[in-house]
C-alpha cells in the first residue's frame, strides 16, 4: 500500500480538455474533489469553445489551473498543451465527462510506483448512464489486427461483477482515462495531434511500446464515463474523423504488406458497407462525412511525424510541432 501521508506521495497532474461544455467539466472537478489521493495538480484546457464561458470553471473551483487555446486543438493538441503546464511525477488524462470513485487514483500509483516498466495505464471504465453503472465500456483491450485495422476492447458491454478486477498487461489504453509517468512522456514524446479525434491514444500506445515499455490495466481503479458529450452520437465531426483516424492508423504503425491488405479490406469490405448502411438509413451528411474521410488520404501522405516535448529553462516545457500539419476543425 503507497504512504497516506501527502508530502510523501508523487504528485499527479490530472489534465482534462473542455470544449462547450464546462458544466460537465464542473462535475468532473467535484468528484475529483472527493478523491482521497490528497496530491493532485488539476490543469483544465479550454480548447477554443465557440458556445461556452469556462471562466466558471475558475470561478467555481479557484484551485484549478485553467489554460486557454483561442483555437481548437483537437484532443491531443489539447491535452499536450497542458502537459506544457503539468509538474507532476505521473500525468492523467482524463476526459471530462467523466465522474471518478474516491479512492480510483491510489491503485493506479501504487502500480506505477511498484513497477518501472509500465509506461502507461488505465483504469475500468464503466458507461455512467448504464443502469445501476453497471455496464462496462473498457477492462482492457486486445491487438488491432494488422490485416484489417479492426480491433476490440476486452469486457465490453458485460455487466461489471467483479470478474474484471484483475490487474494485467494489456495492448492498449483508453483515452478516456490514460496516465502516464512524466518521464515517459518525455522520452517517447507527446500524444500525436496528426489524429485531431480518435485513435491518438492507440498510436502513442505504440510509440510507448516500441519503447519498451508495458502497458497496463488496473481493474482495481474505476471510472464512469458518460461518453461522447462533446462530439454527439452518430455527428458528423465522430463520423469523419474515425474514419479518417483509422487510416491514419493504419499508415503510421502497419508494414507495408500489412497497409496494403488492410486499405484492401476498407476500401472493398468496410467501405461498401458503410455506404449502403447509411444510405438505407438516409443518413447522407453522414454518409459524406465517411467518404471525405476516405479521399482525405490521397491527398495528405506525410502522416508520420510527432509533436515533441522539450524542456526549456527554469523548468518549463516547450512543445515543437514537427508536422506543420495543423488540422481544422471539420
Amino acid at each position: 500500500m503507497i504512504n497516506t501521508n501527502k508530502n510523501n506521495l508523487p504528485l499527479v497532474s490530472i489534465i482534462s480538455v473542455n470544449y462547450n461544455q464546462s458544466e460537465v467539466s464542473c462535475e468532473m472537478i467535484e468528484s475529483l474533489r472527493k478523491a482521497s489521493y490528497p496530491n493532485l495538480d488539476i490543469i483544465i484546457v479550454e480548447n477554443g469553445s465557440p458556445n461556452d464561458n469556462p471562466e466558471i470553471i475558475k470561478e467555481k473551483y479557484p484551485e484549478i489551473n485553467l489554460i486557454i487555446s483561442k483555437e481548437n486543438l483537437g484532443f491531443a493538441g489539447g491535452n499536450n498543451l497542458g502537459v506544457k503546464e503539468a509538474k507532476g511525477k505521473y500525468v492523467l488524462f482524463l476526459n471530462n465527462d467523466t465522474e471518478v470513485e474516491s479512492g480510483f487514483l491510489e491503485p493506479l500509483v501504487e502500480q506505477f510506483e511498484s513497477n518501472p516498466e509500465i509506461g502507461m495505464m488505465s483504469p475500468k471504465l464503466i458507461y455512467y448512464h448504464s443502469e445501476n453503472q453497471k455496464l462496462i465500456q473498457y477492462a482492457g483491450a486486445n491487438s488491432i489486427n494488422p490485416f484489417t485495422g479492426r480491433g476490440s476492447k476486452i469486457g465490453f458491454k458485460a455487466i461489471d461483477e467483479g470478474q474484471f478486477n484483475d490487474i494485467r498487461e494489456t495492448k492498449f489504453g483508453h483515452g478516456a482515462a490514460l496516465m502516464l509517468p512524466m518521464k515517459v512522456i518525455k522520452k517517447v514524446g507527446l500524444m500525436p495531434d496528426i489524429y485531431f479525434l480518435y485513435y491518438e491514444e492507440h498510436d502513442w500506445c505504440e510509440m510507448v511500446k516500441r519503447n519498451n515499455y508495458k502497458i497496463y490495466y488496473v481493474g482495481k481503479s474505476k471510472v464512469l464515463h458518460k461518453e461522447s458529450i462533446s462530439v454527439g452520437k452518430n455527428s458528423i465531426l465522430k463520423s469523419y474523423y474515425m474514419t479518417r483516424s483509422r487510416l491514419i492508423f493504419m499508415k503510421r504503425n502497419h508494414t507495408f504488406i500489412q497497409l496494403i491488405s488492410a486499405l484492401l479490406f476498407f476500401t472493398f469490405i468496410s467501405l461498401p458497407k458503410n455506404i449502403i448502411q447509411l444510405f438505407l438509413k438516409g443518413e447522407f451528411k453522414l454518409l459524406k462525412a465517411f467518404l471525405q474521410a476516405y479521399f482525405w488520404h490521397f491527398k495528405n501522405h506525410n502522416v508520420k511525424k510527432n509533436p515533441k516535448l522539450i524542456e526549456g529553462k527554469n523548468g518549463d516545457y516547450k512543445i515543437i510541432d514537427e508536422s506543420n500539419q495543423r488540422i481544422k476543425q471539420f
